[in-house]
Protein backbone atom coordinates (compact mmCIF):
# COMPACT_ATOMS: atom_id res chain seq x y z
CA UNK A 1 0.00 0.00 0.00
CA UNK A 2 2.10 2.87 -1.29
CA UNK A 3 0.02 4.51 -4.02
CA UNK A 4 -3.40 5.31 -2.62
CA UNK A 5 -6.47 7.17 -3.80
CA UNK A 6 -9.33 8.20 -1.52
CA UNK A 7 -12.62 8.83 -3.29
CA UNK A 8 -16.26 9.45 -2.42
CA UNK A 9 -18.94 12.09 -2.33
CA UNK A 10 -18.14 15.69 -1.46
CA UNK A 11 -18.58 16.08 2.28
CA UNK A 12 -17.75 12.43 3.04
CA UNK A 13 -14.51 13.38 4.76
CA UNK A 14 -11.99 12.23 2.16
CA UNK A 15 -9.46 14.88 3.13
CA UNK A 16 -9.68 14.22 6.85
CA UNK A 17 -9.39 10.45 6.32
CA UNK A 18 -6.47 11.00 3.92
CA UNK A 19 -4.67 13.25 6.40
CA UNK A 20 -5.01 10.66 9.16
CA UNK A 21 -3.78 7.94 6.79
CA UNK A 22 -0.85 10.12 5.75
CA UNK A 23 0.03 10.78 9.39
CA UNK A 24 0.09 7.03 10.10
CA UNK A 25 1.88 5.86 6.96
CA UNK A 26 4.16 8.83 6.33
CA UNK A 27 3.06 8.88 2.69
CA UNK A 28 2.89 12.32 1.07
CA UNK A 29 -0.64 13.61 0.63
CA UNK A 30 -1.99 15.52 -2.37
CA UNK A 31 -5.44 17.10 -2.35
CA UNK A 32 -6.99 17.33 -5.82
CA UNK A 33 -8.87 20.48 -4.79
CA UNK A 34 -5.54 22.20 -4.00
CA UNK A 35 -4.04 21.04 -7.29
CA UNK A 36 -7.02 22.12 -9.39
CA UNK A 37 -8.32 25.28 -7.72
CA UNK A 38 -6.64 28.65 -7.39
CA UNK A 39 -7.15 30.88 -4.32
CA UNK A 40 -9.33 33.28 -6.36
CA UNK A 41 -11.88 30.54 -7.06
CA UNK A 42 -10.75 29.88 -10.62
CA UNK A 43 -8.98 26.70 -11.63
CA UNK A 44 -6.30 25.36 -13.90
CA UNK A 45 -7.15 23.52 -17.11
CA UNK A 46 -8.01 19.85 -16.96
CA UNK A 47 -4.90 19.17 -19.04
CA UNK A 48 -2.68 20.92 -16.48
CA UNK A 49 -4.33 18.91 -13.73
CA UNK A 50 -3.49 15.72 -15.60
CA UNK A 51 0.12 16.94 -15.97
CA UNK A 52 0.31 17.54 -12.21
CA UNK A 53 -1.06 14.06 -11.59
CA UNK A 54 1.59 12.53 -13.85
CA UNK A 55 4.24 14.33 -11.80
CA UNK A 56 2.83 12.79 -8.63
CA UNK A 57 2.66 9.35 -10.27
CA UNK A 58 6.41 9.50 -10.94
CA UNK A 59 6.98 9.26 -7.18
CA UNK A 60 7.20 5.90 -5.42
CA UNK A 61 4.47 6.61 -2.91
CA UNK A 62 1.56 8.98 -2.43
CA UNK A 63 -1.99 9.50 -1.30
CA UNK A 64 -4.33 11.47 -3.56
CA UNK A 65 -7.70 12.50 -2.20
CA UNK A 66 -10.59 13.78 -4.28
CA UNK A 67 -13.19 12.46 -6.63
CA UNK A 68 -12.77 14.33 -9.94
CA UNK A 69 -14.48 11.76 -12.09
CA UNK A 70 -12.60 12.83 -15.21
CA UNK A 71 -9.26 11.74 -13.74
CA UNK A 72 -10.51 8.74 -11.79
CA UNK A 73 -9.52 6.09 -14.32
CA UNK A 74 -6.08 7.66 -14.74
CA UNK A 75 -5.58 7.47 -10.97
CA UNK A 76 -6.94 3.93 -10.80
CA UNK A 77 -4.38 2.79 -13.37
CA UNK A 78 -1.56 4.16 -11.20
CA UNK A 79 -2.63 3.30 -7.66
CA UNK A 80 -2.42 0.04 -5.74
CA UNK A 81 -5.04 0.85 -3.09
CA UNK A 82 -8.45 2.55 -3.24
CA UNK A 83 -10.47 3.78 -0.29
CA UNK A 84 -14.08 4.57 -1.21
CA UNK A 85 -16.09 6.49 1.36
CA UNK A 86 -19.59 5.40 0.30
CA UNK A 87 -21.58 7.21 2.98
CA UNK A 88 -25.28 8.12 3.02
CA UNK A 89 -26.18 11.41 1.37
CA UNK A 90 -27.33 12.93 4.68
CA UNK A 91 -23.92 12.24 6.23
CA UNK A 92 -22.14 13.92 3.30
CA UNK A 93 -24.46 16.93 3.38
CA UNK A 94 -23.83 17.33 7.11
CA UNK A 95 -20.09 16.99 6.51
CA UNK A 96 -20.16 19.73 3.88
CA UNK A 97 -22.21 22.02 6.13
CA UNK A 98 -19.92 21.43 9.11
CA UNK A 99 -16.89 22.87 7.30
CA UNK A 100 -18.51 26.19 6.32
CA UNK A 101 -16.41 29.08 7.61
CA UNK A 102 -13.42 26.90 8.51
CA UNK A 103 -9.89 27.12 7.11
CA UNK A 104 -8.95 23.85 5.44
CA UNK A 105 -5.67 22.41 4.19
CA UNK A 106 -7.41 20.84 1.22
CA UNK A 107 -9.06 23.94 -0.27
CA UNK A 108 -7.42 27.28 -1.10
CA UNK A 109 -10.28 29.39 0.29
CA UNK A 110 -12.80 29.38 3.11
CA UNK A 111 -16.31 28.36 2.12
CA UNK A 112 -18.75 30.99 3.34
CA UNK A 113 -21.93 29.07 2.50
CA UNK A 114 -23.04 25.80 1.00
CA UNK A 115 -23.34 26.61 -2.68
CA UNK A 116 -26.64 25.39 -4.18
CA UNK A 117 -24.90 23.67 -7.11
CA UNK A 118 -22.46 21.98 -4.75
CA UNK A 119 -25.30 20.82 -2.51
CA UNK A 120 -27.09 19.39 -5.55
CA UNK A 121 -23.89 17.61 -6.55
CA UNK A 122 -23.87 15.87 -3.15
CA UNK A 123 -27.57 15.01 -3.42
CA UNK A 124 -27.09 13.53 -6.92
CA UNK A 125 -23.81 11.75 -6.17
CA UNK A 126 -25.25 8.34 -5.19
CA UNK A 127 -27.37 8.09 -8.33
CA UNK A 128 -25.15 9.84 -10.87
CA UNK A 129 -21.53 9.21 -9.86
CA UNK A 130 -21.45 6.18 -7.60
CA UNK A 131 -22.56 3.66 -10.26
CA UNK A 132 -19.72 4.85 -12.52
CA UNK A 133 -17.25 4.56 -9.65
CA UNK A 134 -18.29 1.01 -8.83
CA UNK A 135 -18.07 0.07 -12.52
CA UNK A 136 -14.48 1.34 -12.68
CA UNK A 137 -13.59 -0.36 -9.39
CA UNK A 138 -14.93 -3.61 -10.80
CA UNK A 139 -12.80 -3.13 -13.91
CA UNK A 140 -9.61 -2.68 -11.85
CA UNK A 141 -10.36 -4.95 -8.89
CA UNK A 142 -7.89 -7.69 -9.88
CA UNK A 143 -4.83 -5.48 -9.41
CA UNK A 144 -5.96 -3.31 -6.53
CA UNK A 145 -6.71 -3.43 -2.86
CA UNK A 146 -10.18 -1.87 -2.70
CA UNK A 147 -11.60 -0.89 0.66
CA UNK A 148 -15.15 0.46 0.89
CA UNK A 149 -16.45 2.13 4.02
CA UNK A 150 -20.20 2.58 4.43
CA UNK A 151 -19.98 4.76 7.56
CA UNK A 152 -17.66 7.18 9.33
CA UNK A 153 -17.41 4.64 12.14
CA UNK A 154 -15.96 2.04 9.74
CA UNK A 155 -13.41 4.55 8.43
CA UNK A 156 -12.50 5.67 11.96
CA UNK A 157 -12.11 2.06 13.12
CA UNK A 158 -9.77 1.37 10.21
CA UNK A 159 -7.57 4.32 11.16
CA UNK A 160 -7.56 3.23 14.82
CA UNK A 161 -6.53 -0.29 13.81
CA UNK A 162 -3.64 1.08 11.71
CA UNK A 163 -2.32 3.03 14.70
CA UNK A 164 -1.99 -0.16 16.76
Amino acid sequence: MSKIIVIGSPGAGKSIFSQKLSDITGLPLYHLDMLYHKPDGTHISKEKLEDKLREIFSNNDWIIDGNYQRTLEIRLKECDTVFLLDFPTEVCLEGAKSRIGKKREDLPWIEEKLDENFEQCIINFANEKLPQIYKLLDKYKMNHNIIVFKSREEADNYIKAQKN
